[in-house]
């Protein structure tokens, strides 16, 4: 393996990390703050191709391998974790989900205007009842003459209210379980496609996660997206590709968190002298850069798996596992070098440390990782 990026990757990545210092930095904290969706960002990313980074160019996209769309989804994340929560969801969960299961024509209609900026997408599985047990579903999906009509709630959906399309999961066959789960495509705009409550949150307070509710909502049956029953299937294996996003997004709010200790050790002075010169600041840093580094390998060793069209459903979870838990133990030590001033609202490591909780819970708790990796260790 070679552990070096490409040229073309240093290129794409020279102009990820400038937009991101210039574009989303100078307002990462606002955002936070005020918890608002960086609507006029978000259509920038869309313009310069970055919510179609793994889909082919001539599906709207820009034809880039996972392993360069995670060092970018990385930076991103540097930058505000926010963003990169909507942009990650878009590629990984609808996007890559479309390209994989849709067929030319549905491509052609929603995987285009998603790929190139046009419209943002939402991903929808989990219910008040139905979170990780996926055959608790509630939601269902009942065929009416041509159309499925539609009828339940979902929860904690990301981009909910701004998603132009999204992907619905629903019981069309309650007695067969999880094998009784059909996706469908849908548009937002439909009849009976209610946004509830706008959630407030601890963390990544810029990315919008909203309830949303189906009242009669009729699909049309062209709209299935890959066969009845098949679902479950495509859930999974759109979280897998979306675990490997959730993991970048990890690294890079560890990686933000070492960068400001690092520059805060060497300008905070006490007793004379900066306090990166004391063993017990210098150990802290050493840990920090040795797990944010060891969690990028394992993040990059995924998305190369996947590239390779090897099986990644292991490899994913063991690096968000590990990424997850390093980004809270990261910034953990930063605002502990920080000290006081980490503390306060406001600082850039006490927002890090807020966004990198998610990264143990969504696309699949800390927990469920570890169940997903024992079954594959022991099967």
């Amino acid at each position: 393996m070679n552990f070096g990026p490409t040229e073309d990757q240093k290129s794409l990545l020279e102009r990820v990390k400038r937009f991101a210092v210039q574009e989303i930095e100078p307002i990462a904290a606002e955002i936070d703050l005020k918890g608002i969706f960086p609507d006029d960002v978000i259509s920038k990313i869309g313009r310069i191709g970055l919510n179609g980074m793994i889909i082919p160019k001539e599906h709207g996209g820009m034809g880039l391998d996972t392993v360069t769309y995670a060092m970018a989804i990385e930076e991103l994340s540097r930058a505000s974790a926010s963003v990169s929560a909507t942009v990650s969801v878009n590629n990984s969960l609808v996007c890559y989900t479309l390209d994989k299961f849709g067929s030319e024509n549905q491509k052609m209609k929603f995987l285009v205007p998603l790929a190139n900026g046009t419209y943002i997408g939402s991903f929808a599985v989990t219910e008040p009842a139905a979170g990780t047990d996926a055959s608790s579903m509630q939601t269902t999906a009942k065929r009416e003459g041509d159309s499925f009509v539609l009828n339940g709630t979902k929860i904690f959906i990301t981009n909910a209210g701004k998603s132009k399309i999204a992907l619905i999961f629903a019981m069309t066959d309650k007695e067969k379980g999880v094998k009784g789960i059909t996706s469908f495509i849908v548009d937002t705009s439909s009849k009976g496609f209610v946004v509830g409550k706008i959630e407030d949150k601890m963390g990544i307070r810029g990315s919008q996660q909203a309830q949303i509710f189906f009242e009669n909502l009729a699909v049309p049956a062209e709209n299935m997206l890959g066969k009845e029953g098949e679902g479950f299937k495509i859930a999974m294996s759109a979280i897998d590709c979306g675990r490997i996003g959730i993991s970048a997004q990890a690294v890079g709010i560890a990686q933000a968190a070492l960068d400001d200790s690092v520059k805060y050790a060497k300008e905070r002075f006490q007793f004379g002298k900066p306090i990166g010169d004391f063993q017990a600041i210098q150990w802290k840093i050493a840990e920090m850069v040795t797990l944010t580094n060891a969690a990028r390998l394992m993040t990059l060793r995924a998305a190369w798996k996947k590239d390779k069209g090897e099986r990644f459903t292991m490899d994913a979870s063991m690096a968000k596992l590990f990424a997850s838990d390093v980004a809270m133990r990261v910034t953990r030590e930063a605002v502990q070098v920080h000290g006081g001033h980490g503390y306060m609202k406001g600082s850039n490591v006490e927002r890090f440390f807020r966004d990198a909780k998610i990264t143990e819970i969504y696309e699949g708790t800390s927990e469920v990782q570890k169940i997903v990796i024992s079954r594959e260790m022991l099967k």
